[in-house]
């Protein structure tokens, strides 16, 4: 039986794991591991991601724009990003800036948009409020696997889908060092 494979990417749950492994994901090597792992024909990754505005940090997002290209023309990802929401907030130290990006809307679209087209859905989430949506897809037939990292995935999820897997336990699809951008700047 083909196996038609659609991961869905959020970058920012992805990013607690990359902080706990101190790496990377090396994107490539993970299409690969799923695609092996779930005995695929074909996959198709999404990357949901949203980042800062220009001139809103003090470093270039020249890398991250680079990072994108490189999803897309590299890897073939279908990126999907938009800038983040800047929301003046009031509170007991005074005026703040709070930042949201959230594309918990735009990975459930694409989901149920892109439905007919896969199998097996994979999310790279740790989020609850996919329950909704991993509930939805395997009453119509889907099989859906979350990986996440066991600190930063909720338990509906690690039990309500068809398996769960600790990104950080996957030993072959880490890659660069994660650096902090104080040593970053030093270089």
């Amino acid at each position: 039986m083909e196996n038609r494979i659609y991961v869905f990417i959020d970058a920012a749950n992805l990013w607690e794991a990359f902080k706990a492994k101190g790496r990377f994901l090396d994107f490539d090597k993970t299409i690969k591991h799923i695609k092996e792992k779930f005995n695929g024909v074909s996959v198709k990754a999404f990357y949901y991601t949203a980042y800062p505005a220009e001139g809103t940090r003090i470093y270039s997002l020249d890398k991250k724009h680079k990072f994108f290209t490189f999803l897309k023309k590299g890897l073939g990802f279908e990126v999907i990003k938009k800038e983040l929401k800047r929301i003046s907030i009031v509170n007991e130290h005074g005026e703040a800036i709070e930042e949201k990006g959230n594309m918990d809307v735009e990975i459930t679209i694409d989901a149920l948009h892109h439905s007919s087209k896969y199998d097996t859905a994979v999310f790279f989430t740790g989020d609850s409020d996919f329950l909704a949506l991993v509930t939805y897809l395997r009453n119509h037939r889907k099989k859906v696997f979350v990986f996440s990292s066991k600190n930063n995935v909720s338990q509906e999820l690690r039990t309500g889908t068809d398996g769960y897997t600790d990104v950080l336990g996957i030993e072959d699809i880490w890659g660069k060092e994660l650096k902090h951008r104080a040593e970053l700047k030093k270089s």
